[in-house]
């Protein structure tokens, strides 16, 4: 073990102490696809009269924090109190601070456009007279989306990015990602994006404290990569844990750069510190 057992029990209680939010990562941290990781529902009952909120927090784009919500309710663990945050709410949060009132051209999912335009980012349909080109994980991408992004990023507008993830968590072989998109674009136009919204960055994390107006040391981020997640804790002040229940394992933790302020093998071991 690359950590020291003890020492590592010491920090749990000391980080869950503090916590007055958990950020969860959904897929490898809470559930595996459709499948919740051990005693999951009991675990997150357990967060919850503690008196800490539960909020889920993921990069994916794609789905709307509705459909998300729906997920989350099938799988029994969607509370009264809980939250859904996604890089694409924090994009739309962004956009409205910096950019209000540009007109965006958004490769992305119809349930994104819908959110943007739930939230008064005006959406150039076509990208006919788009000030912003925006790149979205689109499930829905097509060569003649990316051609429209490309021709704007090329003439120099501002680029900004929901998120670098290369690829989504899936059984057998990972999709291609958002992160994945930025690369080919990179290739074809010559840059990369002005801006990268979500996790390891900090827009994401200045969104979601401005939310739940508490300072950096009461939110705790919980995940299984550490590129991500424990980046994303660590660049923002943020309590950090790694869990080994996803993507990964003790001897990928000791390789990365990322170091997270402790370790769990799953969520539910933080029950007890609770």
């Amino acid at each position: 073990m690359f950590y020291d057992a003890k020492e590592n029990e010491n920090k749990l209680k000391s980080i869950i102490s503090q916590t007055k939010v958990f950020l969860l990562d959904m897929d490898g941290t809470v559930y595996l696809e459709n499948e919740l990781i051990g005693d999951m529902i009991n675990t997150l009952r357990a967060i919850r009269r503690s008196g800490r909120r539960i909020v889920y927090f993921t990069n994916n784009s794609s789905k709307t924090v509705k459909e998300y919500e729906e997920k989350l309710a099938r799988l029994g663990i969607f509370g009264q109190e809980d939250e859904v945050y996604t890089s694409g709410v924090a994009t739309a949060e962004y956009l409205n601070e910096f950019h209000a009132g540009r007109k965006v051209y958004l490769v992305g999912t119809e349930g994104l456009r819908g959110e943007f335009a739930a939230a008064g980012v005006p959406l150039a349909d076509e990208g006919c007279g788009a000030e912003i080109g925006v790149l979205a994980y689109d499930t829905t991408l097509t060569y003649e989306k990316l051609v429209k992004l490309n021709r704007m990023i090329a003439e120099g507008k501002p680029y900004i990015a929901t998120h670098p993830d290369a690829v989504c968590p899936a059984k057998g072989v990972y999709p291609p990602d958002a992160g994945s998109f930025i690369e080919l674009l990179k290739c074809s136009s010559g840059r990369y994006p002005d801006v990268i919204c979500g996790k390891p960055y900090t827009v994401m994390g200045d969104c979601i404290k401005r939310r739940l107006r508490l300072p950096s040391q009461n939110i705790c981020m919980v995940g299984d990569r550490p590129h991500t997640d424990i980046r994303f804790a660590n660049n923002n002040g943020f309590h950090g844990i790694l869990v080994f229940s996803g993507e990964t394992d003790e001897k990928a933790a000791e390789n990365s750069p990322d170091r997270a302020e402790a370790y769990a093998d799953s969520l539910n071991a933080l029950v007890r510190f609770l």
